[in-house]
């Protein structure tokens, strides 16, 4: 039991590493949430630092979630790797690194997935970017994407993925309400390098 509290502590460590900020700070002398939406993920990265920041802060949040989810398996405990993933979704998006104040659970929820359910991921991946290609707006892509998750995971009947995927994506979109707003106003951001 102390073990599996110990992996669950790490998993959220793992998901608190503000990879925004420290790319921001260590290679553009920029605390990016300072700018922008003021928003510690991949989408204010590209906004405020652009297309190279953001591609190294979106697949450093994607494999945090990754190899969090892989502890349990890497210390042979019988717990499902969801459990560790979830925790590091945490962690990215109130983590203890950067006060409290992180991203919107994206692509680290992205990375468990790519650990637990890579067909999955892949799927979503598709989906994201078809809809980010046609509309221009990351907030909707990603929610989409986190739909698309939830019907795979009813049509593949595995019932702790389904609650856990449920969860991630109700939780997505639960941190983009603001987004959806602006979405329906007509004032959200749209993306210009795609």
């Amino acid at each position: 039991m102390v073990q599996i509290i110990l992996v669950l502590i790490l998993a959220y460590l793992l998901g608190s590493i503000p990879s925004g900020l420290i790319i921001g700070k260590v290679f553009y002398k920029t605390d990016i949430r300072e700018h922008g939406s003021g928003n510690l993920g991949g989408t204010n990265t590209f906004r405020t630092l652009g297309v190279k920041a953001g591609l190294a802060v979106t697949t450093a949040d994607i494999l945090k979630g990754t190899l969090a989810a892989s502890l349990p398996v890497l210390f042979g405990l019988e717990i499902n790797p969801l459990l560790a993933g979830v925790f590091a979704v945490i962690g990215h998006t109130y983590p203890i690194f950067a006060g409290f104040r992180g991203g919107k659970a994206v692509a680290t929820s992205g990375g468990v997935l790519l650990f637990c359910a890579p067909l999955m991921f892949l799927t979503i991946f598709v989906v994201f970017f078809v809809s980010l290609y046609i509309t221009k707006y990351v907030s909707l892509s990603s929610m989409l994407a986190g739909i698309c998750a939830v019907i795979y995971a009813c049509i593949e009947g595995d019932i702790p993925l389904l609650i856990v995927v449920t969860l991630l994506a109700s939780f997505v979109i639960y941190r983009h309400r603001a987004n959806i707003r602006r979405i329906m106003n007509r004032t959200e951001p749209k993306i210009k390098w795609l």
